[in-house]
């Protein structure tokens, strides 16, 4: 450890302005989620219609963004963030200066857009400014930042909600989007030379947006509809089968191919995006129905839901932040299966729930919870990047996030299907997170069997190792 490289001042430079792009995406993510009867007053419209704000956003963001990962690879991660935030900062602007709820949410959508070309970008230049040595510190800050960013979001857009107005949302994000440009082309290294000799695969980038975009579709109404109606299970068919036509396509594309065969091959990759599925599937449930428990139950207003988060998206960010040294000390292996721990007796301290629960004692399942996410996600991040080729990390940071959102998707689905069979909504909630302590068991074993790293006696007992070396000089 006493070895590693220095950060320059160009480098320490470098990473704050690619932090605050960061605070910028991630606080956008969140902002609208306490505004949304405000929006419904707005435009006479009722909460289905309003949540397309939020749900249109996450659709075309999680559309695009493995193929804006692997442009971004392709042509210059400086480059496709500047056209990203361009297009975000400029539908920001026209959201918010929407007179009518179509115009609204046809500028959110277009946002995604943007937002899908801002993240991978981000992360590939923070992997590619830092040394290798260093990679668990770019994981560490930009996960702590996101959870700064993402606990920031409800309280700003309650406050702009509350003493200005929800438009503010929209248009906070140009002039701070623009700090962000211009820090970043001060201080972030030009993108190398355009000699890339592949190609654009259209036919693969066309089966995966039209495939994902029926699934995340689907999955988004299947709570209307349900999970046997035509609608939906034709909607699931084709979505396989344009999925299924994707991978068909990738095995023929060779150098062209979307997600590259050295991608798709990569065992600790794939083991990596496991449990990240596992873990996203139990937090994002863990994230829907705390909120709705204060309301429902506690009696919390939606301003006071988004604070009452605070303890888990704060401990969230500072384990985030905790777990770049630890994962130098550690190694990825040990961390992240700490992480997966924590997630899991958190999950199940929050089980036991019930009508007569006060917020104080949600608060130690929270804290918990906050911890093995932070340590989780920072840590698997930088795993599964540097696992690839550092040419891939921008599409490597792209299909995290995608599989982060399947996740999610999948989780949200399966917490609702218990919730909503339950008498109650405490019982419900009980029953749900007692099977996500489960499944964050089955997602401890997959850390601990098959995600990249040893795990030996200089891991679990480091300061033995150092003592040794200190002996040998």
């Amino acid at each position: 450890m006493a070895g590693r490289q220095k950060l320059t001042a160009t480098q320490l430079a470098g990473l704050v302005a690619l932090l605050l792009g960061t605070l910028v995406i991630c606080n956008d993510f969140t902002a609208l989620n306490v505004v949304i009867p405000s929006i419904e007053t707005a435009f006479k419209v009722d909460v289905t219609t309003a949540q397309w704000v939020i749900s249109g956003y996450a659709l075309v963001f999680g559309v695009c963004i493995v193929t804006a990962g692997r442009l971004a690879d392709m042509f210059g991660r400086r480059r496709i963030f500047f056209i990203g935030m361009t297009i975000f900062c400029s539908f920001s602007l026209i959201g918010g200066l929407a007179e009518n709820a179509w115009v609204l949410l046809g500028a959110r959508a277009l946002m995604g857009i943007g937002g899908s070309m801002i993240w991978p970008s981000l992360i590939g230049m923070m992997y590619g400014l830092l040394p290798e040595e260093r990679a668990a510190l770019a994981g560490g800050l930009l996960m702590g930042v996101a959870g700064i960013g993402n606990g920031m979001g409800p309280m700003l857009g309650g406050f702009f909600a509350d003493y200005l107005s929800w438009r503010w949302i929209f248009f906070i994000n140009v002039p701070v989007g623009i700090i962000a440009v211009l820090a970043i082309f001060w201080a972030v290294p030009k993108d190398g030379d355009d000699d890339t000799k592949e190609g654009i695969d259209y036919p693969g980038i066309l089966a995966l947006s039209l495939g994902l975009f029926l699934l995340m579709l689907l999955l988004d109404i299947s709570a209307d509809f349900g999970w046997l109606s035509p609608m939906v299970i034709s909607m699931f068919a084709v979505s396989i089968f344009l999925l299924s036509l994707f991978a068909f396509i990738e095995k023929r594309a060779g150098l062209d191919a979307l997600v590259p065969e050295d991608v798709f091959s990569n065992k600790d990759f794939r083991f990596s995006n496991i449990s990240v599925l596992l873990v996203s599937a139990i937090y994002f449930g863990t994230l829907l129905y705390l909120p709705q428990f204060m309301v429902k139950d506690l009696g919390f207003s939606a301003l006071q839901a988004g604070a009452g988060l605070l303890p888990m998206l704060g401990m969230f960010a500072l384990s985030s932040f905790v777990a770049a040294p630890l994962y130098d000390r550690l190694g990825p292996k040990l961390v992240i299966s700490i992480g997966v721990l924590c997630l899991g007796v958190g999950v199940f301290i929050l089980s036991w729930l019930q009508a007569g629960t006060t917020f104080a004692s949600l608060v130690p399942g929270m804290l918990i919870v906050g911890i093995g996410t932070g340590l989780f996600y920072s840590s698997i991040t930088t795993a599964a990047i540097t696992s690839i080729d550092p040419a891939r990390s921008s599409l490597a940071s792209a299909i995290i996030f995608m599989v982060q959102n399947a996740g999610g998707a999948v989780g949200l689905g399966l917490t609702t299907a218990i919730v909503v069979s339950a008498p109650s909504l405490a019982d419900g909630i009980d029953r749900a997170f007692f099977v996500n302590a489960i499944m964050a068991l089955v997602a401890l074993v997959v850390s601990l069997l098959y995600v990249a790293g040893p795990l030996t006696r200089d891991n679990l007992l480091p300061w033995r190792k150092e003592n040794a070396e200190e002996l040998a000089e």
